[in-house]
């Protein structure tokens, strides 16, 4: 069933969690692998990673899959791509992200979390390309998600689902990405619901409340894999400082190029720190 020309997300009636269901089976036909032990969300900066964690068994176009739309933003591949691991286990490589501002609704937002998490997944890496605030890092540097702060007012939880917040971005997983790279920084990132960039006054206001990062994506996807049961790791790539810090008008393409002029560096530590898990 292709998502091209309706999707069933955007019925009040449907299960997300069946539809779920239903697209890890067409991703494990379409693939050919029967289970997938981890999956990676690539943000914008970090496709390289793709190409250097193992040998790509399949990529398929992520409309082929139930629930999945073409991305809206440009650095976003649009794919599905399933890589066998030099350790024999198998990634789902998720280049097909849905912002929250497009206006789908969370459930099409943190689809492919569920979709990953379906498909057997245990580990879920996220990352994005975002703003930084602290004035110490320069575009390029890659930062470890320690928290987050959710500035979007809604949730991927419906009814009365009551999950604990706490270490959702994983000790044990941060400290293992250290041990492989020990000059990773890591602070709080901050979703707004954009696609506005954040006002100066916003961004002091995430400062004032504990921000370090600020971004339009990440933490809703980071609390459906919570409920899910899975193990998440965060990275940014810092792209630019913030409104009001940096003091030159903020682009996506100053995004685009800080993510092109990154990957090579960055694509490397996260592949090393996906070989280490």
């Amino acid at each position: 069933m292709s998502s091209t020309t309706s999707n069933p997300l955007d019925l009040p009636d449907t299960d997300p969690f069946e539809v779920a269901d239903a697209a890890a089976a067409q991703i494990a036909e379409l693939t050919g692998v029967e289970r997938h032990d981890l999956a990676l969300v690539l943000g914008s900066g970090w496709s390289k990673a793709a190409d250097l964690i193992g040998e790509t068994v399949a990529t398929i176009p992520a409309t082929e899959v139930v629930g999945f739309g073409m991305p809206a933003v440009p650095g976003h591949v649009g794919t599905l791509r399933s890589i066998l691991l030099p350790t024999g286990k198998h990634a789902l490589v998720i280049g097909a992200r849905t912002h929250y501002y497009e206006g789908h609704g969370v459930r099409r937002v943190v689809h492919a979390v569920r979709t990953a998490a379906a498909t057997g997944a245990s580990t879920l890496i996220l990352t994005n390309g975002a703003g930084g605030i602290k004035e110490t890092w320069t575009p390029g540097t890659p930062v470890l998600i320690s928290d987050h702060i959710n500035l979007t007012a809604d949730s991927p939880l419906e009814g009365a689902t009551f999950i604990d917040l706490t270490d959702l971005y994983s000790t044990r997983l941060r400290d293992l990405a250290r041990s492989v790279e020990p000059s990773l920084d890591e602070g709080v990132y901050v979703q707004f619901r954009g696609p506005h960039y954040e006002t100066p006054a916003e961004v002091q206001m995430a400062k004032a409340i504990g921000g370090h990062i600020v971004g339009m994506s990440t933490a809703l996807e980071a609390i459906a894999a919570r409920q899910a049961g899975m193990e998440i790791i965060g990275f940014s790539l810092i792209t630019n400082l913030a409104a009001g810090i940096q003091k030159t008008p903020l682009s996506h393409e100053e995004v685009i190029e800080a993510g092109r002029n990154a990957e090579a560096a960055i694509g490397g530590m996260l592949a090393r720190v996906v070989g280490a898990l």
